[in-house]
């Protein structure tokens, strides 16, 4: 299915629920995204059932922050890894402690192979590493003291 579809699928049956009288609509927002003709799509529900089309996005906490900070630093021709530090950075630029891999997910879909992958703790451990974003240990040993 195409996501611009899946996308309307969804906020269709989101929507249907602020229209019942009895049934409680849906409170979270949802992130879809795939790759429509070689090019990345990314999207957001609102519980109304309003899909946005956005190139990068934040929900949730501090998602005012992050989305200023995608703003400012979002380029059209990132790749992949360079979203993903992006995706971090922004992250980060709201945490006081750095990121620890336990604390966060990280999922890319590839335009050449338009796969889906979910990272495991190893590979969130190692991007954190390599974009020297990993929380340090002497933090960690503070709190505890």
């Amino acid at each position: 299915i195409a996501v611009e579809t899946l996308t309307k699928e969804v906020t269709d049956y989101i929507q249907q629920y602020t229209q019942v009288g009895g049934a409680r609509p849906f409170g979270v927002a949802l992130i879809i995204a795939g790759i429509a003709n070689g090019v990345p799509k990314l999207y957001e529900t609102d519980p109304s059932g309003t899909p946005y089309e956005w190139k990068a996005l934040a929900v949730g906490a501090d998602r005012s922050d992050i989305r200023d900070y995608l703003e400012a630093n979002y380029d059209d021709d990132l790749s992949l890894d360079d979203g993903v530090r992006l995706a971090l950075e922004a992250l980060e630029s709201v945490s006081e402690d750095g990121l620890e891999p336990e604390g966060i997910g990280i999922a890319t879909i590839s335009v050449e192979t338009e796969q889906f992958h979910e990272h495991d703790l190893a590979e969130r451990e190692a991007y954190l590493e390599e974009f020297e974003l990993l929380a340090s240990e002497d933090e960690d040993d503070e709190e505890n003291e």
